[in-house]
C-alpha cells in the first residue's frame, strides 16, 4: 500500500502571504490561508478599514475575435445577463447556465477595446474553459491566462484612501463595476506602484473596493507596495474565513452552497441578471417555463432566535417537517446574531415570507428562526 500525498496549488503570492503567519488549508486544491489574526479581526477590519486578498486562485479566461464585437457577441449566446449593453471599460455580473438553466457558474465579464475577459470561479475553470471553448464558433478563440494572472483586492471604506496615491490614475473617478488598465503591456498608462494591472472597482464583501488584476512575476512586487500603503490605514491581510463571512452578510452568492448545477438563477434570487428579452442565450427556453410555472424553492435569508449557529446542509423545518435545508451559515461579527442562507419549499404556506418563523435542526435539536429581509448588511460599496 503506497502513501500518495496530493500536491496543493500555490498562488504567486503563497510564499509572500506565508511570512505573515497565519492558518492554512486546502480549498479546493489550493494551498490557501483560511485567517490570519484571526476571522473576526479581519472582518472587522474590513468592514471599519480596510483589507487585503489574494484572490489568485480565480480564472481568467480571454476571448479573442478579428472582430471584438464577434467576441462579445458570442459571450452573449453563454451568458444570461445583457452583456451587449457593455461600454469599454465596464464589468457585468451574470451567471452561465446549461440547456436546463441550472447554473454551471456565476461569472463576471470584463468588456475591453481588443477582447472580453471573463472572470470564473476556481473550481469551475476548466469547466468553463472547456465549455467557452466548445461552444465558440470559428473565428473566436478561447484562451485561459489565469496561471500568468494573480488577483489582489483591496476591500473597505479606507480602500479608495489605499490606493490613490499609487494608482496613476485617479481611482476616485473609477464608478462601480468599471476598470481600466491592461495586466500585460509595453507600455502602460495605469500602474499601481508603477506596476502595469488592471484597476476594478468590483468586490465580494459589501464594502467600497477594487481588484488588481497583474502579472503573475510582478504580484510580491505589487503586493508588497499595496500592503505597505494599506497598514498606513490600519489595514490587514484577510483569509477565506472572513472572506466567507462578509460575502454572506452581503448575501453574495458562493458556488457551491447557494448556487450548482441543481439549482437555477430565479430560484437562487439572480433574476436581476437573467434577460430573457434579449434574445437567445443557453438556458434561455427553460427559464421562461420555469418562470411562467415558478420555482419549487426559494432562497431565503434567515436569522437566529435560538442560540445555535447554522452550517451548510443543515435542515430547515416547519412543525416539525422538513421544508428546506441550509446552504451558507455563519455568526455574524457585524450584528452579533447568527444568520443564514436556505432553500425553501415555495408553496401556499408563503415560508419566504418576512417574519415567517422556522426551525434549524442544530445537534439534532429544533432551533427558532425566522426570515428576515436580505442583504443582512449594507456597508460602503459604491452602487
Amino acid at each position: 500500500m503506497t502513501n500518495t500525498t496530493i500536491k496543493l496549488k500555490r498562488t504567486p503570492l503563497c510564499d509572500r502571504l506565508k511570512e505573515l503567519g497565519g492558518k492554512w488549508v486546502d480549498f479546493a486544491g489550493w494551498d490557501m490561508p483560511v485567517q490570519f489574526s484571526g476571522i473576526i479581526d479581519e472582518h472587522n477590519a474590513v468592514r471599519s478599514k480596510v483589507g487585503l486578498f489574494d484572490l489568485s486562485h480565480m480564472g481568467e479566461l480571454e476571448v479573442h475575435a478579428d472582430n471584438p464585437q464577434e467576441a462579445l457577441d458570442f459571450v452573449g449566446l453563454l451568458v444570461s445577463n445583457d452583456v451587449s449593453k457593455l461600454q469599454v471599460g465596464q464589468a457585468m455580473y451574470t451567471v452561465v447556465c446549461n440547456p436546463h438553466g441550472n447554473i454551471l457558474d456565476d461569472i463576471i465579464v470584463y468588456r475591453f477595446p481588443t477582447h472580453v475577459m471573463l472572470v470564473v470561479n476556481a473550481s469551475n475553470r476548466d469547466k468553463m474553459h472547456a465549455w467557452f471553448r466548445m461552444k465558440a464558433p470559428k473565428g473566436v478563440t478561447v484562451t485561459d491566462h489565469s496561471d500568468h494572472i494573480a488577483l489582489i483586492a483591496i476591500q473597505g471604506p479606507l480602500a479608495e484612501e489605499v490606493l490613490k496615491p499609487l494608482a496613476s490614475i485617479d481611482v476616485t473617478q473609477l464608478r462601480y463595476y468599471h476598470f481600466d488598465g491592461e495586466w500585460r503591456t509595453q507600455r502602460p498608462r495605469v500602474t499601481v506602484a508603477d506596476i502595469p494591472c488592471i484597476i476594478s472597482r468590483t468586490g465580494y464583501t459589501g464594502e467600497d473596493g477594487f481588484e488588481l488584476y497583474v502579472a503573475g512575476d510582478r504580484a510580491v512586487d505589487l503586493y508588497n507596495a499595496v500592503y505597505q500603503a494599506a497598514q498606513a490605514h490600519g489595514g490587514i491581510p484577510i483569509g477565506l474565513g472572513a472572506r466567507d463571512t462578509l460575502r454572506l452578510e452581503a448575501k453574495y452568492a458562493l458556488y457551491g452552497n447557494e448556487l450548482d448545477e441543481q439549482t437555477n438563477p430565479l430560484m437562487a434570487g439572480l433574476s436581476w441578471v437573467v434577460k430573457l428579452d434579449k434574445g437567445e442565450f443557453t438556458g434561455r427556453e427553460a427559464l421562461q417555463k420555469i418562470k411562467q410555472e415558478g420555482t419549487k424553492r426559494v432562497l431565503v435569508g434567515l436569522q437566529m432566535e435560538d442560540r445555535g449557529v447554522p452550517r451548510h446542509g443543515f435542515e430547515v423545518q416547519r412543525d416539525g417537517q422538513a421544508v428546506g435545508v441550509v446552504t451558507s451559515g455563519t455568526f455574524s461579527p457585524t450584528l452579533k446574531q447568527a444568520i443564514a442562507l436556505a432553500y425553501v419549499d415555495k408553496n401556499e404556506a408563503k415560508l419566504n415570507a418576512i417574519g415567517t418563523e422556522l426551525d434549524i435542526m442544530i445537534r439534532n435539536s429544533p432551533c427558532k428562526a425566522k426570515v428576515v429581509k436580505t442583504p443582512f448588511y449594507r456597508g460602503s460599496v459604491k452602487s
